[in-house]
């Protein structure tokens, strides 16, 4: 069955391209171009798509075995492909900026009992810093991240309206080229007077032949175009989770979020190395004297 079925649709085919009119083998040359670039972007986006789902991978892994946000960024790791990473490198190489140019000094705080004296810190703590950056700083970090997430989702996305095109317009297109060859073969036979089978079929299998290509072009584009926008969106949501846990973490290791009472009496102490008490330096608060009021009657 399938042996007869082949030849029969090719010779079909054969048959309708060669009774169609000239507008309708202009509307087939159309869709074979709208076919040639719908299936060039169906290859580049899958092929795209299958190395960010494997490079993703990898990234991951490799991010989750660290325990600081920066040290992919400082061993120059690469996963190319991956959009996770992408996201990453950019949000890492301006931590690294400010922690460079713009960096708010930490003392370092005891971990234990013993690790303080009567006056604070010990000497090794007192010379022990940490280099973070001010709230202020890390929002551009958050801007870099944002704007890194929405760089990719355009990547990921790039192409897409040309198979969206290709489903939406494929058909009409087709239909457009059937319609006008069933007009003309209808005015061919108005014009001849002679209504017969023999005389319309020609013209109609011409005409049929643009909704076939029509649907040729739209059918692989519409599972292709199914298929990616889900792992898209997917690969989309992964990145804004992931931006919200960079984000936190950066936040959570490189952040100074002192209070200003901190920071000022942190300011002192280098000033006054001999006041090392923090306390010394903080403004105390008058204790509140309570007063009893008696009332008396008239």
């Amino acid at each position: 069955m399938e042996t007869l079925f082949t030849p029969m649709f090719a010779n079909a085919m054969t048959f309708a391209l060669d009774k169609a009119t000239t507008e309708g083998k202009a509307t087939i040359g159309l869709l074979a171009v709208v076919s040639l670039f719908s299936w060039t972007v169906i290859i580049k986006k899958a092929r795209q798509l299958y190395l960010a789902h494997k490079a993703g991978r990898k990234f991951f892994e490799a991010y989750r075995a660290t325990r600081n946000p920066m040290e992919l960024f400082n061993r120059k790791a690469d996963f190319t492909d991956a959009p996770a990473f992408e996201v990453y490198a950019a949000g890492a190489e301006e931590l690294a900026y400010h922690l460079k140019n713009n960096p708010v000094t930490v003392r370092a705080k005891a971990k234990s009992a013993s690790d303080v004296t009567d006056f604070g810190h010990t000497d090794h703590l007192a010379k022990s810093t940490v280099t973070k950056v001010s709230p202020s700083a890390f929002e551009s970090v958050r801007v870099v991240l944002e704007r890194s997430v929405g760089q990719q989702a355009l990547s990921l996305e790039k192409g897409m309206i040309i198979l969206s095109t290709a489903v939406a317009g494929g058909p009409f297109i087709g239909l457009l080229g059937t319609v006008w060859g069933v007009m003309e073969t209808f005015s061919g036979i108005a014009i001849a007077k002679a209504a017969s089978l023999t005389a319309m079929a020609p013209g109609v299998a011409g005409a049929l032949i643009a909704t076939v290509v029509g649907l040729f072009v739209a059918i692989p584009a519409m599972f292709a175009y199914n298929y990616m926008i889900t792992s898209i969106r997917a690969i989309t949501q992964e990145l804004d989770n992931f931006n919200s846990e960079l984000s936190t973490s950066m936040e959570h290791v490189y952040v100074d979020n002192r209070s200003v009472a901190e920071e000022v009496a942190d300011a002192l102490k280098q000033i006054f190395p001999e006041r090392a008490a923090a306390a010394d330096f903080i403004p105390q608060r008058e204790p509140v004297t309570e007063h009893t009021f008696t009332m008396s009657g008239v």
